[in-house]
């Protein structure tokens, strides 16, 4: 969280991704987690919201609030069922036979939506469009309809809700429906959304970021969602490391001392794996503006002492015990960080050759 952007706030921000993250209770399922971001404010603004939010509208005439929700998410075409085939017309020869080919189109789409009321919902939530006709329908029925779910959020609003996403509605025995306690419509800033309030998964939440921008707002996203991923992974697996280049120190003194011991090429590939290593604090130092070659100096001097918890205090400039300033890394992260690095290096190692083709010559006119 120490971006340019959050690095004044990471402390609020903190608070928030934790509260978070404990909502899950060990499910380390981040489809719970929405984050959804609304202009306007300052990032002070930004919330948690323990409960669903759906940035989209609900339908004309219909419920703008209803309890006791049973929800049926669906992926379906709910306009009139036209011919949709490329190039083919249909000609008539008056006007009468136009009206019955639009009315038989109304019967066909009402007949689908009483297939969708058979279901027993209150609620029906559409990834695509809802077109007039079927919205009226809704509307006579007190069905509280909503339209244009992106896939995302048809997704995650069938987790949170424990219900399914369907595309066809001939087998109501077969679906399971979405549950929560509330669905209401919420201002928030100047925009109106549609909030799910106590869904069958309890660990459903809503981190609403403000700020005075879309590039504010993106910046706090990946911020938050970093912040996120890496909370889960140290909740699955709670051992920490310490960090400001602690372990890196560490971990090439450890490969030094088998050096000593090993005969072969091998020999040079771990020493310059320790250098690598060595490379890290020293790229952190100089990220922070201050002499690298001194502080990693230091820093080996001190891990040969025995002090192996000390790492770059970049707050002073200075190395320290890592563990009383409370810099700490998760174990899971860091070794996954090490492995795909290592993974990536073997990678381009093994190419042997590039091939790269001629540039297409722009033709003189």
């Amino acid at each position: 969280l120490s971006s340019k952007l959050l690095s004044l706030e990471k402390d609020y921000f903190a608070n928030l991704a934790v509260d978070a993250v404990m909502r899950l209770k060990g499910s380390n399922n981040l489809d719970y987690i929405q984050i959804l971001k609304k202009s306007g404010g300052q990032l002070r603004d930004s919330y948690l919201e323990e409960g669903f939010l759906l940035d989209k509208q609900i339908g004309v005439g219909q419920p703008r609030r209803v309890e006791n929700a049973k929800i049926l998410i669906a992926n379906t075409s709910m306009d009139t069922d036209k011919i949709k085939i490329y190039g083919s017309k249909v000609k008539v020869d008056s006007m009468t036979k136009v009206a019955e080919i639009e009315e038989a189109e109304k019967k066909k789409m009402k007949r689908k939506v009483d297939k969708i009321l058979s279901h027993g919902c209150n609620v029906f939530i559409n990834r695509q469009l809802i077109y007039n006709l079927p919205e009226s329908i809704f509307a006579a029925k007190n069905v509280m309809a909503i339209e244009h779910a992106d896939f995302d959020g048809v997704e995650r609003l069938a987790a949170v809700t424990g219900g399914d996403v369907v595309s066809t509605f001939d087998n109501p025995e077969l679906v399971t429906l979405g549950e929560c306690d509330v669905i209401e419509e919420v201002m928030i800033g100047e925009g109106k959304l549609i909030r799910l309030g106590g869904c069958k998964r309890g660990e459903a939440c809503t981190i609403v970021l403000r700020g005075a921008s879309s590039q504010v707002l993106d910046e706090a996203e990946r911020a938050m969602h970093d912040a996120l991923c890496i909370l889960t992974s140290t909740v699955k697996e709670p051992r920490t490391i310490c960090g400001g280049g602690c372990t890196e120190i560490h971990m090439a003194a450890a490969i030094d001392e088998h050096v000593e011991e090993t005969a072969g090429k091998k020999a040079l590939a771990m020493e310059a794996f320790a250098r690598a290593l060595r490379q890290l604090p020293a790229i952190v130092a100089d990220n922070g503006g201050y002499d690298s070659a001194e502080l990693v100096t230091q820093l080996r001097a001190a891990h040969s002492k025995g002090s192996k918890t000390y790492g770059l205090d970049m707050y002073n400039g200075k190395i320290g015990c890592m563990k009383e300033l409370g810099v700490m890394e998760s174990f899971k992260s860091k070794l996954q960080v090490l492995l795909s690095a290592s993974e990536a290096a073997e990678m381009i190692l093994r190419v042997d050759d590039i091939i790269k083709c001629a540039p297409r010559q722009r033709e003189q006119h």
